[in-house]
């Protein structure tokens, strides 16, 4: 509560009728005034500095403080930053304070205070080739025309999960007394998993390990065509009852252009396990290249995996196999619903964006 001139003088003419006590002085300002039990009254140690003020200067109003004037965040330097910051938004806060005269820290506050700036981090994204953006802006306008909401669609896609995990360097920090000279190893050749998923909105498929022999194999068309015969097509009757009884006729299927998944071999059984309904290069729609930012595997599942396998870091690829596998049965349907919701988002946003990347966004609800 802020108390007037008028109210502070009352407080000191309550205090000096009251005894001198500051507790017999609020009492007594609850009296006069109509304060109830609870209301806010000065504090003891408030009702003190105003009396002590007024014996002083003669006033109950705080005493101005000393020291020099702030004169850097002025008009002038505020627009001077803003112009300096504007034609080089790249350079560093300290090399545009040194051109302009200023502090570094009178520079960072008018930043902050005054120009309402943001240090935002540059996001490293697929490079995209001269005719990918006209390629990206088609494909993501004919899966909007041709496949309604109510279609069920399933995207796939393959990722590495090493064994070592990773570190954000950027991030990262070690707070000690002493430089404890910590590194994170890194192996040359470092073990991982190849891990396979198809994310729907009912759900993820998978995940499968492409390995033989409990060794890690590279996917050749013969392999891909094996786990969709062996593993995804058996797995994928399993929705068949969630499918009839949300009344969904059409089942869509996107995978990425890899060599693997477009070979004779894989396309055949592909347009064999979805007549006419298979997003990919080479299939009925065609899926646009280096478009990982387009993909609910790419901007969903895998960072989100990654985020959770790692808190815990696996001693060996047991370990690391059995956390992705925990951690895909933990997600909940209302998480790939809203990332299948998502996914529809960016084709949309990617068309209004005329084919350029867009922001990084991993929901929309």
């Amino acid at each position: 509560m802020s108390w007037s001139g008028k109210q502070r003088a009352l407080v000191v003419k309550c205090f000096f009728q009251n005894g001198e006590s500051p507790i017999k002085t609020q009492r007594a300002l609850r009296t006069t005034l109509g304060l109830g039990r609870h209301d806010p009254v000065p504090s003891c140690r408030t009702i003190k500095r105003w009396v002590d003020n007024f014996n002083e200067t003669g006033s109950t109003e705080d005493k101005k403080r000393s020291g020099r004037p702030l004169t850097a965040r002025t008009p002038e330097n505020v627009e001077a930053v803003r112009n300096s910051f504007l034609k080089s938004p790249h350079r560093s806060a300290k090399k545009h304070a040194s051109a302009l005269g200023l502090s570094d820290r009178s520079v960072r506050r008018i930043l902050h205070l005054d120009l309402k700036f943001h240090p935002y981090k540059m996001a490293k994204v697929q490079e995209l080739l001269p005719r990918d953006q006209e390629t990206r802006v088609e494909s993501c306008r004919r899966i909007l025309d041709t496949i309604p909401v109510s279609a069920f669609l399933l995207t796939s896609d393959e990722a590495h999960f090493h064994l070592c995990g990773t570190v954000n360097k950027q991030n990262m920090r070690y707070w000690a007394p002493e430089n404890p000279h910590e590194i994170h190893p890194n192996p040359l050749h470092s073990l991982k998993v190849t891990v396979w998923c198809a994310v729907s909105r009912f759900g993820v498929i998978g995940p499968y390990f492409f390995e033989e022999r409990g060794q890690t194999v590279t996917v050749t068309s013969d392999r891909y065509v094996a786990m969709l015969r062996d593993f995804f097509q058996p797995r994928l009757a399993e929705f068949k009852k969630e499918i009839d009884e949300e009344g969904l006729d059409e089942v869509w299927f996107q995978q990425d252009g890899a060599t693997a998944h477009t070979a004779t071999r894989s396309m055949a059984l592909v347009r064999e396990l979805f007549p006419a309904r298979a997003i990919s290069r080479r299939g009925d729609i065609n899926w646009p290249p280096r478009s990982p930012d387009l993909a609910p595997c790419d901007f969903f599942l895998w960072g989100h995996l990654k985020a959770e396998v790692y808190k815990h870091r696996p001693k060996n690829l047991e370990e690391l196999k059995a956390a992705i596998i925990q951690e895909i049965a933990a997600i909940p349907r209302e998480m790939t619903e809203r990332a299948m919701r998502s996914f529809r988002f960016r084709l949309q946003a990617c068309i209004t964006n005329e084919g350029r990347h867009m922001p990084e966004v991993v929901y929309h609800t």
